[in-house]
């Protein structure tokens, strides 16, 4: 992982802040800042990119989004990823916001077969800055920076190697000239016995942030002792011995000007200190002390003036080794294409396996919605011939049970006997002015009653009935009341 320092410009403030903390491990912490909006997914363009190396495609190009609302509440919305969004082990609805608060558990992509959680899963959490500080996933667009610079680093290393002219032994003593006292102040060879000036107070800030250590090695100094620097790394190929050597050398005679420099700004500080604490009439000690720091800028010059030899000596070597590392470098760049294409190759036959598993589970899916459908058409023939049957068994008993058996028509005004059985009203008046017995079984009539339930029943079935029956059965009703009125 990248570091985690490139995630924040500036210095920020202490406080607590949140973020989503990866379960299980104590790395690739996702930050929520305040005010601004995260998006996460495999795509570029988003916040924090994710490349899954189990499975490439579990998450999308823009898997969900995080930000916050009007009320400063941290809310997610699943962006229509492939293999969705989960929170509390409850997969979100598509382009609908749900909000979080610490201690929830949010779930990217499903688990695999062979594994019981997803591959990305985060706790919702509030940390210490100090604290969650060390564990922060970088920024996508800063890994492509980062990136980037790391892929133009040796082509600039390779365009200063390559123009020795631009600056030659002669540029190079005027620099280092420079390096040694203050703008005005030349030094003198070293047949003098004198030094003509004063050493500067500060060196250039290029030649004091070189360290006696095995980072030192690719560092720019100066134009150049840098070249000379960077050809170390080349020179290994051809003469290794005799180039480790001098790089050693330059680097522990670097260290020794360093520290003489410390030294002299540590005695001028004390000088300008015994001036202001010491009266004026006793300077014995202030002399001494001046005479101490004037030895330590002797020492300076004359340490910058071996310096200086040993990086003439080094320019001398770059015109051989010139030809050399363009050769090394094209064969590096052969290998370099070499691997990239070899990766590139290897991911694209991941991918295609990968969608080859996601066609056959789109498939077994479609097969089994299929099935579905099926089963549901054959449930819902059934369902409609259960129902024909049942329209046919009432049509039966409308026809046998509840037709009067006298005018054969379904009951109008229905009328029981004593005996039980039940006829129309007007047919069974009209029939008793000829007989007073029951048309069925002969029984004498002694009482009528009126039955409600047959007429509501018999009113209920012949609504569902055809047209022209209703109207026949109305037609019949208002000739029947004519003809009793």
């Amino acid at each position: 992982m990248g570091e985690p320092g490139s995630l924040v410009m500036g210095v920020r403030a202490r406080g607590r802040s949140c973020c989503l903390r990866r379960v299980g491990m104590d790395a690739e912490w996702l930050l929520l800042e305040d005010g601004s909006e995260v998006t996460i997914g495999r795509g570029f363009g988003v916040t924090y990119q994710l490349v899954s190396k189990l499975c490439p495609l579990m998450i999308s190009r823009n898997h969900c989004v995080l930000k916050q609302n009007a009320d400063g509440q941290w809310t997610i919305m699943d962006n229509e990823s492939l293999n969705g969004v989960w929170l509390n082990r409850v997969r979100l609805e598509p382009l609908k916001v749900y909000s979080i608060q610490k201690g929830d558990h949010i779930q990217l992509g499903v688990p695999l077969e062979s594994k019981e959680n997803a591959e990305y899963e985060y706790e919702v959490t509030e940390e210490d800055w100090e604290r969650m500080y060390p564990y922060l996933a970088p920024k996508s667009d800063q890994m492509m920076e980062k990136s980037k610079g790391l892929r133009t680093k040796r082509k600039f290393s390779l365009d200063e190697l390559e123009d020795p002219g631009a600056e030659g032994p002669s540029k190079l003593k005027s620099k280092i000239s420079r390096v040694a006292c203050e703008r005005g102040q030349p030094v003198k060879s070293h047949g003098n016995d004198e030094v003509a000036s004063q050493c500067s107070e500060y060196l250039d800030p290029k030649l004091t942030s070189l360290e006696p250590s095995e980072k030192t090695t690719g560092a720019h100094v100066y134009s150049g002792p840098a070249k000379a620097v960077k050809l170390h790394h080349k020179e290994k190929a051809s003469n290794p011995f005799a180039s480790q050597s001098s790089l050693e050398l330059f680097k522990v005679t670097m260290s020794r000007i360093l520290k003489l420099k410390t030294q002299m700004q540590e005695k001028q500080k004390a000088v300008l200190n015994v001036k202001k604490q010491t009266p004026k009439g006793n300077s014995k000690k202030i002399v001494k002390m001046e005479q101490e720091l004037q030895d330590l800028q002797f020492q300076l010059c004359a340490e910058q003036a071996q310096q200086q030899a040993r990086v003439e000596q080094l320019e001398k070597t770059f015109k051989e080794e010139q030809q050399f590392l363009q050769g090394l470098e094209k064969e590096q760049g052969e290998e370099d294409l070499k691997q990239q294409l070899a990766q590139a190759l290897q991911e694209h036959r991941a991918l295609m396996e990968e969608l080859n598993r996601s066609k056959k589970d789109f498939e077994a899916i479609i097969q089994a919605k299929n099935k579905e459908l099926e089963q549901t058409k054959e449930e819902k023939e059934k369902v409609q011939a259960q129902k024909e049957e049942v329209l046919s068994h009432m049509n039966d008993v409308l026809e046998n049970e509840l037709q009067c058996i006298i005018c054969s028509e379904y009951f109008i005004e229905a009328v029981t006997l004593n005996c039980a059985h039940s006829f129309c009203s007007f047919c069974i008046n009209e029939w008793m002015k000829r007989k007073i017995e029951c048309p069925i079984c002969r029984k004498d009539i002694k009482s009528k009653t009126h039955s409600l339930v047959l007429d509501n029943c018999i009113s209920k079935m012949v609504d569902n009935l055809s047209s022209e029956v209703k109207e026949q059965r109305i037609v019949l009703i208002k000739e029947r009341k004519g003809e009793w009125v």
